[in-house]
């Protein structure tokens, strides 16, 4: 496991906070936090490749413009878990998937351009994978402002 140390810790817990909004927002959240924009920059590219982080960007609403969001399952054999894995997450619109300890023990997000782009990826997985992919289409957004102090 790669350890962290205070700083990075600090610069984690920034990041989950808007970017500013001008031309070199690392300098302005450098600044904020007494470090130059070169030790910001390294630092993050460290704990990427460290897998300390898994991605950093924008969480767009792909609702909002005209898109859609799909919680989906699966049922994987064990044996074939690996395998429909990457298949899986080769496909662009899967945006989240992570393993459960119970019989759906495939969750991901599906992120499409359009409405219709949903049935289309998940029909996709399907047939690439043998599994069927259980749909969970979301009634009601609720913002909880999720945070995860490191």
């Amino acid at each position: 496991m790669t350890q962290i140390d205070t700083t990075d810790r600090l610069i984690l817990n920034r990041m989950q906070d808007d970017l500013p909004l001008v031309s070199d927002p690392y300098a302005v959240v450098a600044q904020e936090l007494g470090l130059t924009e070169a030790d910001l920059l390294f630092r993050l590219n460290r704990m990427k490749e460290n897998r300390v982080i898994t991605r950093f960007g924008p969480f767009f609403d792909a609702a909002a413009m005209g898109g859609a969001f799909c919680l989906c399952a699966m049922a994987v054999p064990a044996d074939q878990f690996e395998d429909v894995l990457t298949k899986v997450n080769a496909h662009p619109e899967v945006a989240h998937n992570y393993e459960r300890t119970h019989r759906l023990n495939m969750w991901f997000v599906l992120a499409t351009e359009t409405p219709e782009g949903i049935g289309e990826s998940a029909d996709a997985i399907e047939r690439e994978t043998g599994v069927p992919v259980l749909r969970f289409p979301k009634l009601q957004e609720f913002f909880i402002g999720f945070r995860v102090a490191a």
